[in-house]
């Protein structure tokens, strides 16, 4: 099941996380989640459950608030917070996501002024 196109209305999202629908709620108000709206529906993919459980994870296992989740994730990716195995990270869809992954920093050429300065 291609895990970006599956989707979930918020009740079977709740039911598959063993949550009520209000958590998933107010996680989308605290800005730790973004379910696909269509009209006043939300939907719910594979990603986003694997990622509503890391967040609960944060949680009730390692005592994070949800304003603490909220404010760590400026400053370090998810996988930090929780010191989460390489394999459970391989599994894990905020371990792919374009923003926390670091790109390759590309190498800025040295300006000629400051070759110059050196060779002299």
């Amino acid at each position: 099941m291609n895990e970006d196109k599956a989707l979930f209305a918020i009740g079977m999202a709740a039911e598959m996380l063993n949550i009520h629908p209000r958590t998933l709620r107010n996680y989308e108000e605290a800005g730790l989640i973004s379910p696909r709206r269509k009209g006043a529906w939300r939907y719910f993919t594979l990603h986003d459950i694997q990622w509503v459980e890391c967040i609960r994870e944060m949680v009730h296992e390692h005592g994070v608030s949800i304003n603490g989740v909220k404010k760590l994730l400026k400053f370090t990716p998810c996988w930090n917070i929780i010191d989460c195995p390489f394999e459970k990270r391989k599994r894990c869809s905020a371990f792919f996501s374009n923003t926390l992954v670091p790109k390759k920093i590309s190498r800025i050429a040295p300006s000629p002024s400051l070759n110059d300065d050196l060779a002299a």
